[in-house]
């Protein structure tokens, strides 16, 4: 596992074949089924062969860039951090598996992420977009200094959704 910034409580790492089990896992709670469908892999073996795509994107310019966020006490595999071009630029994204929510750990890991962004990347601004009922990840965008600058109808998950659009600047 080669981790790219860490703090007392957490780690970004990148994934690696290790974790193929753990992103299966934490890709089949209802919070995933709900709020990002296309990542809810039904096998192990989906999950393998995304947990390799995202591999290989590491060494790409374009990504996605999906990394693990570990829990340091017991290098329990939480979730993850992702930066994904879009159209506008680059675009924040993350999950918490629901076990592990409530914890504040989806703000730590964005804020960790935040500050490894602004020291290893030419990223300047990053947005958020969010399904607009999706009030825990409204809440982390806030408490991470996004700015809300849209709010009404827009893709989401290749549908036509009610979803907020944030930025922040981070350089």
């Amino acid at each position: 596992m080669k981790t790219l910034i860490s703090n007392d409580n957490l780690s970004i790492a990148q994934m690696d074949e290790s974790m193929y089990y753990d992103v299966w896992q934490n890709s089949l709670d209802e919070d995933n089924r709900r709020f990002v469908p296309d990542e809810v892999f039904e096998t192990l073996e989906d999950a393998k062969e995304v947990v390799d795509q995202l591999i290989s994107c590491y060494d790409t310019e374009e990504g996605p860039f999906v990394y693990a966020v570990i829990r340091n006490n017991d290098y329990a595999n939480i979730g993850y951090v992702q930066l994904i071009q879009i159209e506008e630029g680059w675009e924040i994204g993350y999950h918490i598996a629901k076990k592990y929510t409530g914890n504040g750990y989806a703000t730590e890991a964005v804020k960790l992420f935040l500050n490894y962004l602004r020291d290893n990347t030419d990223v300047k601004d990053l947005y958020g977009i969010a399904l607009a009922d999706n009030k825990a990840s409204r809440r982390v965008l806030e408490k991470c200094g996004f700015i809300l600058f849209f709010e009404g109808s827009g893709q989401y998950q290749g549908r036509e959704r009610k979803i907020i659009r944030t930025l922040i600047r981070i350089k």
